[in-house]
């Protein structure tokens, strides 16, 4: 099962990306959590940011084997994420990429419509690494 959420790509450099993800009530995760009180879960929060980096770190990569999520540090949770938010996702490298490991910070802003800042919904540190494939 895979989740897209990355719905834009605002802006990317090589240290920094900035995505946009709009939730929809039709998300099929929100049917189940919870069904009278639906919220993002907190660990699609932490999948969008991972998403980002990936975008991110295949920038500058040539190496095909794909990268997936191999720490996180630091994760906090902020504010519910109900179905007609936006969310600005922003990711940028805590330094520079060793072993093609890439550890990145990021945070996720909720936007509600008619609120006038954006507040965190989600922020922490996390590393993507290479699958390690094993084989046979």
């Amino acid at each position: 099962m895979h989740f897209d959420l990355v719905d834009r790509v605002l802006e990317q450099s090589a240290d920094r990306i900035v995505t946009i993800k709009h939730v929809t009530a039709a998300e099929e995760y929100l049917q189940d959590h919870f069904p009278t009180f639906p919220v993002l879960p907190g660990v699609m929060m932490l999948e969008a940011m991972v998403q980002a980096g990936r975008k991110l770190a295949s920038h500058a990569r040539t190496d095909p084997t794909p990268l997936v999520l191999g720490r996180v540090r630091a994760l906090k949770y902020g504010k519910f994420v109900k179905p007609g938010a936006t969310l600005q996702v922003r990711v940028e490298r805590a330094k520079p990429a060793a072993n093609d490991e890439h550890d990145l910070k990021g945070e996720v802003l909720l936007i509600e419509p008619g609120s006038p800042t954006p507040e965190v919904a989600c922020s922490g540190r996390l590393t993507l690494r290479p699958a390690r494939v094993a084989r046979a």
